[in-house]
């Protein structure tokens, strides 16, 4: 299996679209979609300067494809949670394109100054060249950030190589990811619980899963 991060620029999504228009804002998805085929919702994570998310969220939702945008946590903060609903119909999603070639896909992407960051895991059988075209075939902009094939990494090198949740990490988050997958914690049959990994790092159990939460985003035992 191939990890490939690619950065992409998504023609007309309102999302890319805003984060153009307010480059020191960071979107960040936390949650898939659900709802109708017509209307679409899911949770995003917004971080930068208070008065710049404000502006955005205020320019999203003059976006012709946004339904509502439901704010989960106040505006004047570095750090804002907001619900946003699409009109599915009216939107190209990059998802929907990966999933109709059977690619699989990290959550949690996440866009900046008009580029979104998406890693996806290609089995032998998935074409990247397929992948792209099909992407720039909307009008979309695609560039290659780094190609690795996961059987040649072992361990921490993993967490040293995947760069973009790598640097989205606190100290924190990155020791106790590291200790799980040192200890195991992601091999298909499981080698250690979450309570081995919170002995390792001296934390306890509740607060390393919360860890893992967040740091194992892209290190699933799905791969």
């Amino acid at each position: 299996m191939r990890e490939i991060t690619l950065r992409i620029r998504h023609r007309g999504a309102p999302e890319s679209d805003a984060s153009a228009r307010h480059p020191a804002v960071t979107l960040r998805s936390v949650s898939s979609m659900t709802g109708s085929a017509a209307k679409r919702k899911r949770i995003v994570e917004l971080s930068g300067p208070a008065d710049s998310i404000a502006a955005f969220v205020e320019d999203f939702r003059k976006s012709e494809t946004i339904v509502a945008v439901e704010e989960l946590s106040p505006l004047d903060s570095s750090r804002v949670f907001a619900a946003i609903t699409y009109d599915a119909y009216r939107w190209d999603s990059i998802s929907q394109r990966l999933t109709d070639h059977g690619v699989h896909y990290r959550t949690g992407t996440t866009i900046t100054a008009d580029w979104e960051r998406w890693t996806l895991y290609l089995e032998e059988g998935n074409d990247l060249g397929t992948i792209v075209d099909s992407l720039e075939e909307a009008g979309n902009e695609t560039e290659l950030v780094r190609e690795v094939a996961l059987d040649t990494v072992e361990g921490r090198q993993q967490l040293e190589l995947s760069r973009v949740l790598y640097d989205e990490l606190t100290p924190r988050q990155r020791e106790v990811l590291g200790a799980a997958i040192e200890l195991g914690y992601y091999r298909p049959r499981r080698e250690a619980g979450v309570e081995a990994i919170a002995t390792r790092v001296g934390i306890a159990t509740t607060t390393a899963w919360e860890h893992l939460a967040r740091g194992g985003e892209g290190h699933g035992r799905d791969r």
